[in-house]
């Protein structure tokens, strides 16, 4: 099966049926505490989350979900677990998204009326199969069909069909799938054949991928893999930590693939014994800097590349194929803009010549 032809909308935003790629991040908030998670989500917006997932632990969770899409513009999913009850009061309460397994809702009038409600409003199911939690007798069917990789992408994808068949028998499809492992294989394998299969929208991540930096290469690798070979509608990075980091390394994988052109790309060389100034600082200082105006990039759909380059070698080059570039040398810099040289200044006053070039790129339109 080619590509994704099932589309839903989650929100304002579509995932599917030709849509960008989106980037999803989920809180590390209390629920419960309305003031806080809209807070976070405010960051994780600034940082350019498109969708964003809140666990929905117990009633009072569910209950916030009202108060919390008040103070924001986020989308909202519900990410829901086992009591069918929390999904139909965070429906009522607007969320725009649930995240289920209708498997452990255990009983089939459960997950009847949770697909009822969701179809009444519009709101999509993604339902979601990790590896670590794949069902014994789905892993017993596939066992010696392969390597254990393969045995388990296959059981996953039982897992997966399961559930979706059971949305379909109660006519219900607006539905998005995950198959997530800590394996990179195995996640290609599980995706790979679920495309076969359905033609739903696929939400990819490498579950559980750690700390930074090894949870960044893996996320990366696992994600992009998928991407590259047109598999895959939305992603989210699961890193240990600040969810914010999650949605930029998600931002830069699909931005490295060239799946999304808006904002800002920074470029900015790794250093060497021939810097002759502090470019990781100057580097550092430019990225705060440009994120407010990434954000305006963004929401007008415009893209502009900055680069922030410390040697003689390669820093003129890159520098003058940026849209706004600076090539530092000892005590001073060439500022670039649309690869023509067009002041020389003290290393001092680099930063807000930098600056000073982006602006005028961005009101010139």
């Amino acid at each position: 099966m080619e590509g994704t032809v099932h589309k839903v909308k989650v929100g304002g935003v579509q995932i599917g049926g030709g849509a960008p790629v989106t980037v999803q991040a989920m809180t590390d908030t209390d629920t419960r505490d309305a003031a806080a998670t809209a807070a976070q989500i405010k960051e994780l917006e600034e940082a350019g989350c498109d969708l964003v997932r809140v666990a929905v632990p117990d009633m009072e969770a569910a209950e916030a979900i009202g108060r919390i899409k008040a103070q924001g513009n986020l989308p909202l999913i519900a990410d829901i677990h086992f009591d069918y009850r929390l999904a139909l009061a965070a429906l009522e309460h607007g969320a725009d998204k649930l995240r289920i397994n209708p498997g452990n809702l255990r009983r089939r009038e459960h997950v009847e009326a949770v697909a009822s409600a969701a179809a009444e409003r519009g709101v999509p199911i993604r339902v979601g199969v990790n590896a670590g939690s794949v069902p014994e007798e789905a892993r017993a069917r596939h066992e010696g069909a392969g390597d254990v990789q393969e045995q388990l992408a296959a059981a996953m994808v039982d897992s997966a069909l399961e559930h979706v068949r059971m949305l379909e028998e109660l006519d219900f499809r607006d539905t998005v799938v995950s198959l997530k492992a800590f394996d990179l294989r195995t996640t290609w394998l599980a995706n790979r054949r679920f495309r076969e299969e359905r033609d739903y929208p696929l939400h990819l991540g490498v579950t559980e991928a750690g700390l930074p930096p090894a949870g960044i290469a893996r996320s990366a690798i696992g994600i992009a893999m998928l991407l590259k070979a047109g598999i895959g509608d939305t992603i989210r990075v699961s890193l240990t930590g600040d969810p914010v980091l999650q949605v930029r390394v998600g931002r830069e994988i699909l931005s490295s693939l060239e799946l999304n052109t808006t904002g800002i790309t920074l470029i900015t060389c790794p250093t060497c014994g021939r810097c002759e100034l502090d470019l990781p600082a100057l580097a550092r200082a430019a990225e705060a800097r440009l994120r407010p105006v990434d954000q305006e990039l963004r929401r007008a759909g415009r893209a502009l590349r900055v680069a922030v380059m410390g040697c003689v070698v390669n820093g003129p080059g890159e520098a003058r194929e940026a849209d706004v570039g600076i090539a530092g040398g000892r005590g001073k810099g060439v500022v670039f803009v649309q690869g023509r040289p067009v002041a020389t200044v003290a290393e001092g006053k680099l930063l807000e010549a930098l600056l000073d070039g982006v602006m005028e790129q961005v009101r010139a339109g």
